[in-house]
């Protein structure tokens, strides 16, 4: 897939941060164009193993044949929310040596015109990450109600201007349904006062839709306590997240599941606690890998290791 275009954000980081290996069981919850996964498979052959997911079949075409020398990997086509079951059915119980989860749409599929994640190019509303889902960003902008476009584009998207575009939308679609990302960007900036900003008026709402469409939130905070219950002890988990709402979520349970005590109570009943942190802070992409790839400034990865 001469056409698939990726790139791996804070590649080196992430993964150094697994301290990778040989002989134990990693985990790549996005595989995405299999930067990550590449990586961490030559720190731990030969005896490594490394189990990675994506719902994306051109994701997964183009990393089958990036990583197709490695014997020591199993690509699973599933959503990584599914991952206790999927493991299970491989045998695996436990993961013994750590996990990435990098958030978030890919580099090919936001540029590709046609999977209608960008407003820059005119294209179905569409916005799946998994191509087989029947729910798409036509069902969010014309079937929601307008108390849903505006918690959505509020919440999602913290766009101050939710309660006029959401308006605008309902208004256009009674007359016509909107169809493509042209004319739903046209309507959001008709809806919108004319200010100065480094952000194109319809970015946020964009950014709700993508959500709403793939769960992206929901998915997250549900992986996450998954993941704690299978990581082993002293195994990893390296999450790089690309908005302030998923960083959010992360640092909310890493925060908490660190915490020795959450009761608050004279005579302390909590269990101890499942993880420790490995940075407080979030690690940055560098300044050379932000002249690389601008959208990596918005990059935050957070680790935590498995204690208990």
């Amino acid at each position: 897939m001469s056409d698939f275009k990726h790139y791996t954000v804070m590649l080196k980081e992430a993964v150094d941060a697994l301290e990778c290996k040989d002989g134990k069981i990693y985990v790549d919850c996005t595989l995405g164009g299999g930067g990550h996964s590449e990586l961490i498979l030559k720190r731990i052959s030969p005896n490594g193993k490394l189990v990675s997911f994506d719902i994306d079949d051109e994701a997964i075409a183009h990393s089958k044949e990036r990583l197709k020398n490695y014997s020591n990997l199993t690509i699973v086509k599933s959503s990584y929310t599914n991952i206790k079951s999927e493991l299970s059915k491989l045998g695996i119980e436990k993961i013994t040596g750590g996990v990435l989860l990098d958030l978030g749409a890919s580099y090919h599929q936001l540029t590709k015109a046609e999977r209608g994640f960008s407003f820059s190019k005119n294209a179905p509303l569409d916005m799946r990450f998994n191509m087989q889902a029947d729910f798409s960003a036509y069902d969010v902008v014309n079937s929601y109600k307008e108390e849903d476009l505006v918690r959505i584009f509020s919440e999602y998207g913290e766009e101050r201007f939710s309660k006029r575009i959401a308006k605008r939308i309902v208004e256009e679609r009674a007359k016509n349904k909107i169809k493509t990302t042209g004319e739903l960007a046209d309507i959001i900036v008709n809806a919108t006062p004319k200010i100065k900003s480094a952000i194109h008026p319809a970015t946020r709402v964009f950014q709700a839709i993508r959500i709403e469409v793939n769960n992206e939130l929901k998915n997250v905070n549900f992986v996450l306590h998954d993941i704690l219950d299978l990581l082993e002890k002293d195994a990893i988990i390296s999450v790089i997240s690309f908005h302030s709402l998923e960083d959010r979520i992360v640092k909310r349970i890493f925060k908490f599941e660190s915490l020795k005590c959450r009761c608050n109570d004279m005579i302390c009943k909590c269990p101890p606690p499942k993880i420790e942190l490995v940075n407080k802070k979030p690690i940055m992409a560098s300044e050379e890998e932000i002249r690389e790839n601008p959208p990596s400034r918005s990059a935050k990865l957070r680790i935590a290791r498995c204690i208990s």
